[in-house]
Formats: C-alpha cells, structure tokens, sequence
C-alpha cells in the first residue's frame, strides 16, 4: 500500500478502538491521517450513549489531540451538493452523514478508509478498505 494521506470513516475508529489489529498495521505506515469533523460528531454521540462514557470520551481526546480534524466550510458544502445529487440521479441515497464525510474526502483529494460499500457509488472519491 502506497503512502498518502487518508481520511478515517467513523467504522474504521470504531473498530481500531476495539483493537482491530488490521488497523493498528495500516496506521504504522502512512503518512498522514485525519478525521472529518462529522464522524468526530458520531463518535462523541457513541461516545456519550454508550455504558463506558468516561473511557470512550478519554479515548476520543487522545485521538483528537493526534489527529488533524477538517471542519465543514463553503468547499465542502459544494462537493456535498455534487454528490447528492449524482447519488439521486443514480437512484443510490446513502446516510446523510457519510454523503458530508466524502465531500470532506474529496475537497481534500483524500483517501477515505471506511468498511461500508456504498462509498462505491460516489464519483471522484477513492475508497479503501481496512
């Protein structure tokens, strides 16, 4: 795998705080790693409704203090509105928040690394998966 920059879907946070090893190997060698402000909001949420609240939210304070995390601003609204509107005329919805976290992907010509398919069906955004 080539090094680069990479954009983590929320799965792929989840499953290396549950000590995903395939992830911890990925991690080691690449570049640079970031977090899209969204999957941060759905971390928290899990975070925060979860029976281990305290730990979840320590863990998710070391990861922010590591990791850059991209806000949504003007450029991300733009490639949101593309890819919705591609993904309509396909006939292929997916979840409101991932269609914002690969905008953030693409505005920021990222890999995004994420587990579910539907990623596929976006145009201009390359998906990998760990």
């Amino acid at each position: 795998m080539p090094n680069g920059s990479y954009l983590l879907d929320t799965n792929i946070v989840i499953a290396m705080f549950k000590g995903d090893e395939g992830i911890k190997e990925h991690l080691e060698i690449i570049d640079r790693v970031f977090l899209s402000v969204i999957s941060l909001g759905e971390l928290y949420y899990g975070a925060q409704h979860s029976v281990k609240v305290e730990k979840n939210m320590v863990k998710l304070r070391e990861l922010t203090s590591i990791l850059t995390i991209l806000p949504c601003n003007p450029a991300t609204a733009f490639h949101y509105g593309q890819v919705k509107n591609s993904l309509r005329k396909k006939g292929r919805p997916i979840p409101e928040n991932d269609i914002w976290i690969a905008a953030c992907a693409i505005q920021h010509r990222l890999v995004l690394v994420s587990r579910d398919n539907h990623f596929t069906n976006i145009e201009n955004l390359q998906v990998d998966c760990w």
